[in-house]
Formats: C-alpha cells, sequence, structure tokens
C-alpha cells in the first residue's frame, strides 16, 4: 500500500478525466442515445493503450484490466453511469455548460463516468503490481427504461467476480466527504398501470352507469393503507400515482380512467408482495363500484443494498488517507439506482461522496445543480485506493 500511495493518477491521466466531464457535461446525452460518449470512451481508453474494449447495451463500455503480480485473484467490478436527463440547464457561470438544449447532466453521472475512467487509467498503469481483474463499466440508461444494469445482469457480465462498486454525488453533504452505510441504502423502483372501467351514462341518470372517476378516487384513499398498515414503518414504503387521465364531458358519467405510477420499497423481500396488495386493491376496489380494473406492473430496479464488510473497509480507507471527519455515514435514500441489479448478484458498495459548498446547494434533478471539478480527483483516487484494498484484502 505504501507503493500505491505516490502512484495513484499521473498527470496525464487527470487532464483526461478532468476533459471527458466536461466534454461529456457540454455534449450530454440521454438514455440509451450516449453514442458520441461512447465513442469519447473508447477513444480515450485507447490513447492511454486500452485498445480491448467490450460494448453491451448497445451505448455502453465496459474494460477488463488483469494484473500480472503474485497474489490473490480477486476480481472486482466498478461502475460509473454516463447517461443524462431532459432538463434545460441554468448555470451560466460554467465554462462547460450544457450546449444540447433540454438536456444536463443533473444527476452528476458526467462526474461517475469521469471517476469510472479514471480508475480504468490507473489500474492499466498499475497493472504489473497489482493480482486480480478489475472491470470498468461506463453504463448507459440508468435513468430511464430499458436500463443499462439490467442488461449487466442479463448478459451475465457479473459472473466470476468477487465485489462490485459503485458511488453517487451527494448534494446533502459537504464537498469532500464521504459516506456509506451497511444495508438497503435505496429503494426498489417498480412501475404499474391500471384502467379503471365502468359505464358510460348521462350526468342527471348516474344510477344508469358505472363511475370509473367515483372508482379511481376510492382506489387513490385506498391504496396509501397498503404503505400505513400493512408495511413496517422502517421500510419507507411509498406507493405514487403519477398520472391519471378520464372523462369526456362535464354531464357524462366517466367509463373509463387511466392511472401510471411507482411502487417502491427498501425490503427485496416484501417487493413482491407490495405490488400484489396494490393489484389487490386495485382490482377490489373496482369490483366494488361494479366495475373491473386491467392492472400491470413492470420491475424496475432492486432497492441497493451495502455489504457491512465493504462499508467498514471502506470507511477505514476515508479515515486513514482523508480524515475521519470527512466520513459521514448518510442515510438511506427514497430514491432507486440501476447499481440495484449489480448488489442483488454480488457483495456491493454504493458510496456516496459530498457536493455541497457555496454555489453547489441545489439537489440532483434541478436545472441548477452543480458539483465542483474539486471534487473529481480526490474521489477518483478514493475508488483507486478503495478498489486496490478490495484486490488485496
Amino acid at each position: 500500500m505504501n507503493w500505491l500511495t505516490n502512484n495513484l493518477i499521473s498527470e496525464a491521466e487527470r487532464e483526461a478525466v478532468l476533459q471527458l466531464r466536461h466534454a461529456m457535461h457540454r455534449e450530454p446525452e440521454l438514455s440509451n442515445n450516449e453514442w458520441k460518449t461512447q465513442k469519447r470512451i473508447i477513444d480515450t481508453l485507447a490513447q492511454f493503450g486500452l485498445t480491448k474494449v467490450n460494448t453491451f447495451h448497445t451505448t455502453g463500455v465496459y474494460v477488463d484490466i488483469e494484473g500480472s503480480a503474485p497474489g490473490p485473484e480477486r476480481s472486482i467490478a466498478l461502475r460509473g453511469d454516463i447517461d443524462a436527463l431532459p432538463i434545460q440547464e441554468e448555470r451560466d457561470d460554467l465554462p462547460y455548460k450544457s450546449q444540447v438544449p433540454r438536456v444536463m447532466h443533473a444527476c452528476g453521472h458526467d462526474m461517475h463516468g469521469s471517476i469510472a475512467l479514471g480508475t480504468a487509467l490507473a489500474f492499466y498503469r498499475m497493472r504489473e503490481n497489482f493480482s486480480g481483474r478489475v472491470r470498468v463499466f461506463f453504463q448507459p440508461a440508468e435513468e430511464a427504461e430499458p436500463l443499462g444494469g439490467r442488461t449487466v445482469v442479463e448478459e451475465k457480465l457479473l459472473e466470476g467476480f468477487d465485489a462490485a462498486v459503485g458511488f453517487h454525488v451527494r448534494t446533502d453533504i459537504p464537498a469532500g466527504s464521504y459516506g456509506a452505510r451497511a444495508g438497503a441504502v435505496t429503494k426498489s423502483a417498480d412501475e404499474f398501470s391500471v384502467e379503471f372501467k365502468g359505464k358510460m351514462a348521462h350526468g342527471a341518470k348516474p344510477h344508469l352507469g358505472v363511475d370509473a372517476i367515483a372508482i379511481a378516487g376510492a382506489f387513490i384513499n385506498e391504496v396509501q393503507k397498503v404503505v400505513s398498515r400493512e408495511m413496517p414503518v422502517d421500510d419507507g414504503a411509498v406507493v405514487t400515482i403519477g398520472t391519471i387521465r378520464g372523462g369526456e364531458a362535464t354531464n357524462i358519467i366517466c367509463p373509463s380512467v387511466a392511472m401510471t405510477g411507482t411502487i417502491r420499497t427498501s425490503s427485496p423481500e416484501r417487493r413482491t408482495l407490495l405490488v400484489q396488495r396494490v393489484r389487490e386493491i386495485a382490482e377490489g376496489i373496482a369490483a366494488l363500484h361494479r366495475g373491473r380494473a386491467d392492472f400491470r406492473s413492470h420491475a424496475g430496479e432492486p432497492p441497493v443494498v451495502n455489504d457491512g464488510a465493504m462499508v467498514a473497509l471502506f470507511r477505514q480507507v476515508v479515515v486513514q488517507y482523508s480524515g475521519e471527519h470527512l466520513y459521514i455515514e448518510g442515510s438511506a435514500s427514497s430514491g432507486s439506482d440501476d447499481f440495484g441489479f449489480y448488489s442483488s448478484c454480488l457483495p456491493s458498495i454504493y458510496f456516496w461522496f459530498g457536493s455541497k459548498e457555496p454555489g453547489n446547494e441545489s439537489g440532483v434533478h434541478t436545472p441548477t445543480f452543480g458539483v465542483s471539478d474539486s471534487t473529481l480527483i480526490p474521489t477518483t483516487e478514493l475508488a483507486i485506493r478503495y478498489c486496490w484494498e478490495l484486490l488485496h484484502s
């Protein structure tokens, strides 16, 4: 480890990492359309001698770095996501502001992809000094279906690996700080749609029809009881109705109402039960009102679950090289991330790096979100150190 301390990332690698961050931010690309980003990553890797790259999920890239030193033959996967969001950036202070109308890196994936690049370049340069294998994923489509994380699992790209490492910028902890906690740190995110079907009638004669709007209203009220009365308080389950459409005129009993929403839980075990109960309530409420419900669900991301031993090692690395005052455990998130597919297959860690400082106080998925360049290289070096420890622990 003493050898590693002074050889984390070269000047040329630092410049490449910063250039990638700025280029990705200037030319953000939405989920499943990361063509320029993919080419930019492949070209940069090739400049440093990493020419044997692989593509997946159409616009994704991954690269393997094999160590040639004697020692334990462990295999570590590291993910950096690369897609942007359909948001108009409102940061005129940035020289690398998005040049694509209504698209910006509002969730820090330009940082994530650049950290992954720095990790790949450093381990390739150090390949004669470590044992085992590091696979670095530049993963597309974290934000929207079809999800890149699902493809990683479906194509068996994690088979034979010992652990997976992911990370995310966090806007509620100070820039320069890092955090992680054991257990579930995000929630699953399953989507559902339901169409309530009734019978049309004149508004003056409601007894001749079946009011789909009345059914929908009853469902909205009753479905929240699944969370408040059937889920443990510490689960933090959430059922959200996101859209509702129905009705044709002010004087007609509505024959059909369509809704869509999401179902979230931090428990892999209760995930199926929660979807089942939402279905049962939809169908039961419809039957109670003499109508019917057509319910469909789509399984999204599993919850991200952190391995306790990996979190303990991460804390040790942060405290040793950054100081105990820069380690913040942080609370679990109510959001979702398709790194959950990785953690459902392997012991994993999804750590946070802080971005909060004057000028960068906005949350993710907002037009004024931003992260300072000053956090980029230190976080890259932390990822390198941590993966090094995982390989040799």
